[in-house]
């Protein structure tokens, strides 16, 4: 009141009653008064496009999922909106509170919020998935890193015990997916054009690389198709080379490279494949195929187009494939 006179102020808070709150709520929507003083009442649920500015006051005593629902309650139009995060000096608020206060100005754009809820989570710790702990240590790895962790040491356990049952049907993967390496030397990207948002690009790469089967790679890429358009060929390589990822760990290859003469294919200590047919194979084919030491088995052939590249590589898998992925 004392910096804008001109201005008229209406109050809004829980202890209002329905009536008088629901009042106060349609007078602002019909811009009845210009300022509207409340609580989190107004976290989630309202949408007022005129309103185009919000000051919150104590920005370090708010959650990070908070902050977040109060900035979306204004640019809910076409017109530019802002936000005012109101907080004492930086050495007076904890440390926690400045991690809050730097992820909400860093993460600003549409899709922010599953990166807000997984910085929320590393901010405040989470409990032990095997324990009892309300609180535990991911923050001091992150999340991402924590659960890649967990999961494959429950691999190496399941696949272990597989071994000693000396279980053939089991569907573990010889290598983890995230160990397998695979250079052919052609663009596998996502076009800035074809997804111009840094964020969402980047969160694409993750889920695709996080794929744990052909099945949701597949269901990835029609999602993209259905998103973005057809895929371009560089994406199309994305697809692929992480296709080729999934059957190599499922064969026991752990690197893979190509170039215009040919690929070269390396296996690990103790691979999933038939090696009396592969031998049997490399003898039909004296001068395409050849071993180079123990461990590596070389492709000839011209190969300066990426498509020849790919389709080598798949003939191969698919030949030797000994299991679904």
């Amino acid at each position: 009141e004392a910096l804008v006179p001109e201005a008229k102020i209406r109050v809004g808070h829980g202890q209002m009653s329905e009536r008088e709150l629901e009042s106060v709520m349609r007078d602002f929507y019909h811009q009845r008064f210009n300022v509207l003083l409340c609580t989190t009442i107004i976290e989630s649920g309202i949408d007022i496009p005129s309103a185009n500015t919000i000051i919150i006051n104590r920005a370090d005593k708010f959650g990070l999922a908070q902050l977040h629902q109060l900035r979306g309650r204004v640019g809910r139009s076409h017109h530019q909106a802002y936000a005012y995060l109101l907080t004492p000096p930086l050495n007076a608020v904890t440390p926690d509170a400045r991690k809050r206060l730097e992820a909400i100005e860093m993460l600003n754009t549409l899709g922010a919020g599953f990166s807000l809820a997984s910085q929320d989570l590393e901010i405040r710790g989470a409990g032990e998935i095997l324990g009892e702990s309300q609180s535990g240590v991911i923050d001091q790895i992150g999340y991402s890193t924590y659960s890649a962790f967990l999961d494959q040491a429950i691999r190496s356990i399941e696949a272990a015990r597989a071994k000693k049952r000396g279980d053939s049907n089991e569907t573990m993967r010889a290598e983890p997916v995230e160990d397998v390496e695979i250079n052919l030397n052609i663009p596998a990207r996502f076009p800035d054009a074809y997804v111009p948002d840094v964020h969402l690009r980047l969160s694409t790469y993750k889920r695709i690389s996080s794929a744990l089967d052909l099945s949701a790679l597949d269901d990835l890429r029609i999602e993209c198709i259905d998103r973005f358009g057809l895929l371009p060929e560089p994406a199309t390589h994305l697809f692929a080379i992480a296709a080729f990822k999934l059957r190599c760990a499922a064969l026991g290859i752990k690197r893979v490279n190509g170039g215009p003469k040919g690929v070269q294919i390396e296996f690990a200590t103790e691979p999933s494949i038939d090696f009396d047919q592969l031998l049997r194979w490399v003898a039909e084919n004296p001068n395409t195929v050849r071993f180079n030491g123990p461990t590596k088995l070389v492709l000839s052939g011209e190969l300066s187009e990426a498509q020849q590249r790919l389709s080598v590589l798949d003939r191969f898998l698919t030949q030797f494939s000994i299991r679904d992925v």
